[in-house]
């Protein structure tokens, strides 16, 4: 199947297709079972009498948001997936699983499906079972916390030493509303998203502010279906 795997669930442990067990998160949804190919609805599919082409990713069909603690990746897929913004947004356990379908200009749909990972150190080890499977990731950090940029860094180097050599990654700095408070500056970053084979954004979850063209940048990197 193109670099994907199937699982089933044995006994609070999940199974993949060549015999390795590996414990389950403790939301019980694992990540193996969530990367597959884009699955569109017919109703996704279909606008105006005319079947529209879905994009997919080759290897895997998640995308994954990692980052330090505080840095506001929940407060990103909440904007993008119900356009709200919650200042009183909790500490993510885990991870978090949200799916949002994305029209493009040129009649393509994609559908993301979401896994918004904890930023604690505790959960540092469970972030390998969502990015080893996704097919695009996100690392974000705090433009005012130059701790959470070096976080980023940590984690790019992660993905580049496990992920898919596929894998599209995008490299985000959040909260440019609070650019009076910037502690990193944009042109360091773009010269390190550069270097790194990266793409580069500021976003603002709070205002809004580039969330949406995040994620519509990244539909226009996939894959798109070979002409049937």
């Amino acid at each position: 199947m193109g670099g994907m795997h199937m699982a089933r669930s044995d006994g609070g442990k999940c199974v993949r297709s060549g015999g390795e067990k590996h414990a389950q998160p403790r939301s019980g949804r694992c990540p193996c079972h969530r990367w597959q190919r884009y699955a569109m609805s017919e109703g996704n599919l279909r606008q105006g009498g005319e079947e529209r082409g879905a994009a997919h990713l080759e290897e895997g069909s998640g995308l994954v948001l990692l980052g330090d603690s505080g840095v506001g990746k929940s407060c990103i897929v909440l904007r993008f997936v119900r356009g709200q913004f919650d200042p009183t947004s909790k500490v993510t356990v885990g991870a978090s699983f949200l799916s949002q379908t994305l029209a493009l200009e040129d009649s393509t749909t994609v559908k993301f499906e979401i896994w918004d990972t904890a930023g604690q150190e505790r959960y540092a080890a469970l972030a390998p079972l969502y990015y080893r499977g996704a097919g695009a990731a996100i690392v974000v950090y705090d433009i005012t916390s130059p701790e959470s940029f070096n976080k980023a860094q940590y984690w790019v180097k992660e993905l580049q030493k496990h992920g898919s050599p596929d894998m599209i990654m995008a490299l985000v700095g959040n909260k440019a509303d609070l650019h009076d408070n910037r502690c990193v500056s944009s042109q360091d970053a773009k010269e390190y998203s550069d270097s790194n084979s990266m793409f580069f954004i500021e976003t603002s979850a709070k205002t809004a502010d580039n969330i949406n063209q995040l994620f519509e940048e990244i539909a226009k990197r996939l894959p798109r279906p070979a002409p049937s």
